[in-house]
């Protein structure tokens, strides 16, 4: 049963039983994508129910003039283009690999059948598009009610959360970001997010080491957002 062991580490999959687990194992495809190679693209038809299994992802719209604009990026354990299942409808957004990542994907015509047979997964299947709703509920206040220092701390939070490991000198977070994907996730210009990060270096909040990005004082970063 070592095959499905991937699967117990998703918090979507984990009180499922190792029979349920061997099932969705067995619908399971999975491919490893290099840094830049496109999982899928806005607009195509949406077949399919995605996790990462390792590496990272990032969601992204792309502009009328080709540029990106971050939305969300992922790593191990979670999902994505989950908000399709149920909907016959094409991929909102563009997923490229943001690192070398290893990507597991089930069809959604798959996991439907599925669900109508397990009422526990259909339950963790609402648990976790309910989470993508919070997430999304309060980028959209963010936005609105905050300026860009408080949105700026907020994005770096999250993403000590969501990618970062603690160590002596901080929580350090290893994503190959550019000031513009940075801009992307906060919600501003790239030259607005570099003067913000300039100023909490200056403040002693964050600091960096090459691609590596600290977070000094996480505290003082979230009494930033309140």
């Amino acid at each position: 049963m070592d095959s499905i062991e991937y699967l117990k580490k998703l918090p979507i999959f984990a009180d499922l039983t190792d029979r349920q687990l061997a099932e969705i194992h067995s619908l399971t495809t999975e491919r490893l994508y290099r840094k830049g190679m496109v999982i899928f693209m806005e607009g195509e038809p949406g077949e399919g129910f995605y996790f990462v299994k390792s590496g990272k992802v990032k969601i992204v719209k792309m502009t009328d003039d080709g540029r990106e604009h971050i939305i969300h990026i992922l790593g191990p354990g979670d999902l994505f283009a989950e908000v399709l299942l149920f909907n016959n409808r094409p991929y909102p957004a563009t997923a490229i690999a943001a690192e070398d990542a290893r990507v597991g994907m089930i069809k959604n015509t798959d996991l439907e059948r599925l669900v109508l047979s397990n009422n526990l997964l259909a339950l963790q299947l609402i648990k976790a598009l309910s989470q993508r709703l919070l997430y999304a509920q309060q980028k959209i206040k963010n936005l609105a009610l905050n300026d860009v220092t408080a949105r700026t701390a907020e994005t770096l939070l999250r993403l000590g959360k969501q990618h970062g490991r603690r160590t002596a000198r901080g929580i350090e977070v290893e994503l190959d970001l550019s000031r513009q994907d940075l801009a992307s996730l906060v919600g501003t210009t790239r030259e607005t997010v570099t003067r913000t990060l300039s100023s909490m270096k200056k403040d002693r909040l964050i600091d960096f080491d090459g691609d590596i990005l600290i977070l000094l004082q996480p505290e003082k970063l979230a009494r930033l957002v309140q």
